[in-house]
């Protein structure tokens, strides 16, 4: 089996060092490991490729990781999709049997996993037929406890290979040593994101929450987890059965993700016949001389 590891913090960040270095200890006798990733961070990229219809060529290079020496790695010039999209249509080599994005420093939950490069690269695999496993951990301050992540893949990546081509996995684990955590465990997509709230700023000082300056000024965020945060609040908002009520409770997530694929229920079907009727009559014309 041929595994590609990337990410979206970039080639050089730790987390994508410390996944690179447990699959090889793990797997790397039984397995083929490669890296592709961004020479650059594109947190926050999602599925995005970048402007590839402006240039005829992505440049790459050759990257050197201790530990890591007998693994071919790549940074390429482009988001963590991009990176996929290339080794699926073999511009490195055969192309990849299982896809292992992160480890993302910082949790991919609820409707934040729309808008994470992490999940984006798996669900761009997962166009290709590829199965994916994207793997982040809870900001927390150094030493991040790696091995716990690292630990979880290793176990996950061998039930993964086995599933259905194209299945698709979010694991967010939570930033504590691998003896303090509590288990593995379902965790359904939760509806909350990494940003809570905004409030608008002029460039001379606060003005109210809710008034926009239209000379233009900044909206600053309220983060989950952020400076400042009330984490008794933060917690009741949480769905226990959650991705982020797991995480909050000790455990490691697991999430099951689709991505793009035409909406065959009863409502996207009415929906488009409903639009279609209305265009259609606009384009109608009478029959006969």
């Amino acid at each position: 089996m041929r595994i590609l590891v990337t990410n979206d913090d970039g080639v050089f960040a730790p987390g994508i060092a410390a996944l690179a270095r447990g699959l090889a200890a793990a797997f790397e006798d039984e397995h083929e490991l490669i890296v592709v990733a961004p020479l650059v961070d594109h947190s926050g990229a999602g599925a995005a490729v970048g402007p590839v219809y402006e240039r005829e060529s992505i440049p790459y290079e050759a990257v050197e990781v201790p530990g890591l020496e007998r693994v071919p790695i790549y940074g390429i010039d482009g988001p963590p999709a991009l990176a996929v999209i290339l080794a699926c249509i073999e511009g490195f080599g055969d192309r990849p049997d299982l896809i292992v994005s992160g480890i993302n420093h910082g949790i991919n939950v609820g409707r934040s996993a729309l808008h994470s490069g992490t999940v984006g690269a798996t669900l761009t695999g997962a166009q290709f037929g590829i199965r994916g496993l994207a793997v982040s951990i809870a900001w927390g301050a150094d030493p991040v406890p790696w091995e716990t992540p690292v630990a979880l893949v290793n176990q996950v990546v061998p039930e993964l290979a086995t599933m259905v081509p194209g299945t698709v996995m979010n694991l967010n684990v939570p930033a504590i040593p691998l003896g303090q955590l509590r288990g593995i465990r379902h965790g359904s997509l939760g509806s909350v994101g990494l940003i809570r709230s905004a409030r608008h700023d002029r460039a001379g000082g606060p003005v109210d929450g809710t008034a926009v300056d239209r000379t233009g000024g900044a909206i600053t965020l309220a983060l989950r987890g952020g400076r400042g945060s009330d984490r008794d609040e933060e917690l009741s908002e949480l769905d226990p059965a959650s991705d982020i009520g797991a995480i909050s409770d000790g455990w490691a997530s697991l999430t099951p993700l689709v991505g793009v694929r035409e909406d065959v229920s009863n409502d996207g079907a009415d929906a488009v016949a409903k639009t279609l009727a209305a265009v259609s009559s606009r384009f109608s014309r009478p029959s006969g001389g």
